[in-house]
């Protein structure tokens, strides 16, 4: 038996086999071919939209990669208020999207009640939607009163699963032990939980990306967000080459074989770093694209790496042209909520 064979049979290898598929690039082609399979065996060839609402870019966290770190002191800061957040959903509800996704940095401001305020609004408007929320890290108590609030999804991607990595990309206050315990939390109050991690961070290794995958294998997460690292001019990180794109792909590929049922979005990061890059994610085995829904004004101000794409095919207004994308890359974009198939 083959080693793409035998990922296929037992959705597992070995560490040194899934290091001998990642260090080289004459599997990807037929990598490729066997997740699309997968995919479409599992969910056809619908690809879901979530509608992207980024609510606040301040954040109390200082993470060495990340452009709305709370230490650069040149970012524009901005919240969005619940008024402008409804109007979101609004439009998005209007263009067909029946998942809204609220993403922000960890931004002390808004508070349990605030958030589980807009949240049961949304849910009150929208009933036959779902929504998603990527905050950070918060106790127990708080991710149960968003859940009883009406959000069922959470994004909380691990950025990788080694300990010392870890810690080489996060201050001291920061700790890996604790975005876990986070992790397994979400999965225990009920939802469908989102991790994840970044291809090519500084200082990451091929062994750090199967302990990713050894991770994910134990997690069994509902959702799986992964892309290349990208860097920002006002980090500390501002000089390091980044991810490789194609690597990305063959993870993505990986990760669908390994996980059938998984929902596997083809990222902004992609879409940056290439062109074509979320059409080709697709075809690696994605099955969710997040158009944005911010007002125009902020899209630009949430940059958490340079020149993240912040107008045109991306936005939700511009869907047509994002459908007509996915159809040309083989796919159609279906206006559902999308929940994952187990």
């Amino acid at each position: 038996m083959n080693i793409l064979d035998k990922l296929l049979k037992e959705k597992n290898l070995t560490d040194t086999e899934f290091l001998q598929i990642l260090n080289t690039d004459i599997y990807d082609e037929e990598l490729y071919k066997i997740a699309d399979k997968v995919r479409r065996e599992v969910y056809g060839d619908e690809v879901y939209i979530r509608g992207l609402i980024e609510f606040t870019n301040y954040c109390k966290n200082n993470c060495l990669y990340c452009g709305i770190r709370c230490g650069n002191d040149k970012a524009v800061r901005y919240r969005l208020t619940k008024e402008e957040i409804l109007s979101c959903c609004d439009e998005g509800f209007y263009l067909g999207f029946k998942t809204f996704v609220l993403q922000g940095g960890e931004d002390a401001y808004f508070t349990d009640e605030i958030l589980c305020d807009i949240i049961s609004s949304i849910k009150n408007k929208y009933p036959d939607c779902a929504i998603t929320l990527s905050v950070g890290e918060k106790d127990k108590e708080s991710y149960k009163s968003y859940f009883d609030a009406g959000a069922t999804r959470y994004l909380l991607r691990h950025e990788t699963a080694t300990n010392e990595h870890y810690k080489k990309l996060h201050p001291k206050n920061l700790s890996l032990e604790t975005r876990k315990k986070c992790l397994y939390t979400l999965k225990e109050i009920g939802y469908q939980v989102g991790a994840g991690f970044m291809v090519g961070s500084p200082f990451q290794t091929m062994e750090n990306i199967v302990a990713d995958l050894r991770f994910l294998q134990d997690l069994k997460p509902d959702m799986i967000g992964i892309g290349p690292f990208l860097s920002h001019k006002d980090t500390p990180f501002k000089n390091f080459e980044n991810g490789s794109f194609y690597l990305s792909l063959r993870l993505l590929s990986i990760i669908r074989i390994m996980f059938p049922y998984v929902l596997l979005p083809s990222t902004t990061a992609l879409g940056t770093i290439n062109e074509n890059g979320r059409e080709m994610g697709l075809k690696a085995g994605a099955n969710v694209v997040m158009p944005n829904l911010s007002p125009e004004r902020v899209r630009k101000l949430y940059m958490l790496y340079d020149n993240k794409i912040s107008t045109g095919e991306e936005a939700a207004q511009s869907k047509a042209l994002l459908e007509k994308r996915v159809e040309n890359a083989g796919y159609k974009v279906v206006s559902l909520r999308g929940d994952v198939k187990r």
